[in-house]
């Protein structure tokens, strides 16, 4: 049964989707809290132009450490309004897929711009 992801139902896809071999109600949890310290981070950027790339990065990965490639649909339907920014990660790290689809979300790769001012500082990591 493919579940479609949306607000109401975010919390039991994560967990559905949780892959961490000690599976402990508070790691899981302080995972879940990731995509607001991602949110909080990406607002940063957006309003005071501070960039915390390094921690940003390993949030996501963490994200997918533990949800797998769900993390993609995860992570757009979280941080809504926040593509651009959202994309240029994901191309830095090879995550980007060719079609995003949440149910509030639909888009091409191509569709979603790519931040340069922040893809030449990931490429000079």
């Amino acid at each position: 049964m493919n579940q479609t992801l949306n607000e109401s139902n975010f919390t039991l896809y994560a967990a559905k989707h949780y892959d961490n071999v000690h599976l402990d109600t508070s790691e899981f949890y302080e995972d879940l809290k990731r995509f607001s310290y991602l949110k909080r981070l990406f607002n940063m950027y957006e309003k005071k132009e501070i960039l915390k790339e390094n921690l940003i990065i390993n949030h996501i990965i963490i994200l997918y450490n533990v949800f797998g490639q769900e993390a993609t649909e995860m992570l757009f339907l979280r941080l809504k309004g926040q593509e651009e920014l959202l994309k240029t990660f994901l191309l830095y790290l090879n995550r980007m897929p060719s079609r995003i689809e949440t149910i509030r979300f639909k888009s091409y790769n191509e569709d979603i711009k790519r931040i340069e001012a922040v893809w030449e500082i990931l490429n000079e990591l």
